[in-house]
């Protein structure tokens, strides 16, 4: 796995992923802001086929808009980015962000804020599967979106901190399974 903006301090142990996200970091494309923004930590492998990958995401947010999940990119105006974010004072919200030029947002305020937040992504050729597991623990699916078929993706962890001045999120268990397309 490889850095797109390395964060100052990370380190990795086992199964476990710890970041400190730097302050100002984020990505996002245009839309509503009126910025593009290319800085977010991301953490990943480069992929020619589908794939299921999957991660515990457990974070010390603090400011609005802090961050952790999944990034799916092809390149800085094509991408995916999907997890938990610090809204309103509170751990409550799974997003998920698609990116063809602009960026779009879509988020689920989760009724009961939970202690961290598994998710799971699976690529089917041309479809982006984002899951959750919701409160009864079972994958729920979040949203279903379309990201061009290219030879080749990165696909990994991400964390940002948009507004703040940086914390820190663990990533455990993460899983990265390649599959024949079918």
């Amino acid at each position: 796995m490889k850095w797109l903006n390395e964060p100052a301090h990370w380190s990795s142990s086992g199964n476990q992923i710890i970041v400190n996200t730097l302050p100002k970091t984020d990505f996002w494309r245009v839309t509503h802001y009126g910025f593009i923004r290319d800085n977010g930590h991301f953490y990943y492998d480069q992929v020619n086929t589908d794939f299921v990958v999957e991660v515990e995401i457990h974070g010390e947010y603090k400011d609005l808009y802090d961050q952790a999940g999944i990034m799916v990119r092809s390149d800085e105006n094509h991408w995916i980015k999907t997890g938990i974010e610090y809204v309103e004072g509170l751990q409550h919200s799974i997003s998920a962000v698609v990116t063809h030029n602009y960026s779009d947002w879509s988020v689920t305020p989760l009724l009961t804020p939970p202690p961290s937040l598994r998710l799971r992504v699976e690529r089917r050729k041309e479809a982006i599967h984002i899951f959750y597991v919701d409160a009864s623990l079972k994958y729920s699916l979040l949203r279903l979106a379309y990201f061009p078929t290219m030879q080749e993706v990165q696909v990994g962890i991400m964390c940002a901190s948009p507004e703040g001045s940086g914390y820190q999120v663990v990533f455990d268990d993460y899983r990265l399974t390649k599959q024949p397309a079918v």
